[in-house]
């Protein structure tokens, strides 16, 4: 299989707007499954061709896809998103921006491990997987920022 998903021209299509980067890449869209997916996808072919192990990606994906969710959640479906994958010699960092500056994630008090909780579980997570990730107000809403250290951290 060839991911050569970073050597294409930046693409537009009916609800995203992609730019490659030299380590990664930049995808404005609107919230929908479809651009979900898209985004999962593009994680995964981009973080694989360069080098990242695939257990790394598959956390990078969960992250980005809770990072998704919860900004559908704050925002309603269809906002403008912008989310940013980039592998470092540290890690993989994750950001999602949405528009809402005044929703910042909030912790519910659940843990990971317990059964009875119907949700709740995405930033006990996130803490688990990336470490010390952050949330910055922006002029235009809110940036999420995470780094999924590397194996070898």
């Amino acid at each position: 299989m060839s991911y050569s998903v970073l050597k294409v021209a930046p693409a537009a299509a009916l609800g995203h707007y992609l730019t490659p980067t030299p380590t990664g890449f930049s995808l404005h869209m609107s919230a929908s499954p479809r651009n979900l997916r898209a985004v999962r996808g593009l994680t995964e072919a981009t973080l694989l061709n360069a080098g990242v192990t695939p257990d790394l990606v598959d956390s990078a994906q969960l992250v980005l896809s809770e990072l998704y969710g919860n900004a559908v959640h704050a925002c309603g479906d269809y906002v403008p998103l912008v989310a940013e994958v980039e592998s470092t010699p540290d890690g993989v960092w994750v950001r999602l921006h949405d528009p809402d500056r005044r929703r910042f994630p909030r912790r519910t008090g659940v843990h990971l491990d317990d059964a009875t909780a119907e949700s709740g579980r995405g930033l006990p997570l996130m803490d688990l997987l990336a470490p010390g990730w952050d949330v910055t107000p922006t002029p235009v809403g809110k940036q999420i920022r995470c780094l999924l250290p590397g194996d070898s951290n």
